[in-house]
């Protein structure tokens, strides 16, 4: 099986682009959208309905155009959850948790802390909730794949310049301990299972041609829990595909 995960910076903006084009050369089996940037009543029917695919929507209810999340899936899902349990979490349409049968894939675009001392809190606030509906869904006996944008870069390989970004929002000491935290909790980066080079990133800035340069982070990944590992076969960055000023992950699944 073959899961792709892909922070597209507006489904529509990317439409434009050849979205559907790409996805239908590649066929994934499952993929993972974040940072949609549309509500119910601006997505428009072609991307509602993609042929093969049964699809599955999150938008933010308190700002227009802004952040959401999706998931198309040729597996159908026994169920999609947009819920945490409180609205704290859930307005602004960050999760999509989708149930296959097989281990439930939870879509997240956890958010970005650089905007202000607030927004890092709730980031944080955030990563602690997730952390503990994630621990608590592989207690009640579940196997769990955790994809999306989580705006941080683990270590310091994960990023072209961690001396310059030790004071930024997405390599800052606390959201680098929270990912240790969720390591440490049993769930494991598929991409270090498999490839432990450096140079190797998801996002790069759209300004100085950074991208062009390579000068980029690696905020987009693919966890599992310790017990799902082995079913874990390869898992990808897909740096080529442009579109967006972040690339798709992927991983496939025996």
């Amino acid at each position: 099986m073959n899961i792709v995960s892909w922070n597209v910076n507006g489904i529509r903006a990317i439409h434009k682009r050849g979205f559907l084009e790409w996805m239908q050369e590649t066929q994934p089996e499952i993929l993972a959208l974040q940072e949609t940037k549309v509500n119910d009543d601006t997505l428009p029917g072609v991307l509602r309905n993609v042929p093969g695919y049964e699809s599955h929507f999150s938008y933010a209810s308190t700002r227009r155009g802004y952040s959401g999340v999706a998931i198309y899936s040729r597996v159908p899902a026994l169920s999609a959850e947009t819920t945490f349990g409180a609205p704290v979490w859930d307005d602004e349409g960050r999760h999509l948790v989708v149930d296959t049968g097989d281990f439930i894939l939870a879509n997240v675009y956890f958010p970005n802390g650089r905007a202000s001392t607030e927004r890092l809190d709730y980031k944080m606030r955030y990563y602690d909730a997730f952390l503990e509906f994630a621990s608590k869904t592989v207690a009640d006996g579940n196997n769990l794949v955790i994809c999306g944008d989580f705006n941080t870069a683990h270590r310091e390989i994960d990023l072209a310049r961690p001396g310059a970004n030790s004071k930024t929002s997405g390599f800052l000491p606390e959201e680098r301990a929270w990912m240790d935290r969720l390591t440490d909790a049993g769930f494991v980066d598929t991409f270090r299972m498999f490839d432990n080079s450096p140079d190797q990133y998801s996002w790069w800035s759209q300004r100085s041609g950074a991208r062009a340069r390579n000068v980029g982070w690696r905020l987009d990944y693919f966890f599992v829990n310790a017990g799902f590992k082995d079913r874990v076969t390869a898992a990808t960055i897909h740096a080529d595909v442009l579109g967006s000023d972040h690339c798709p992950v992927g991983i496939e699944l025996a």
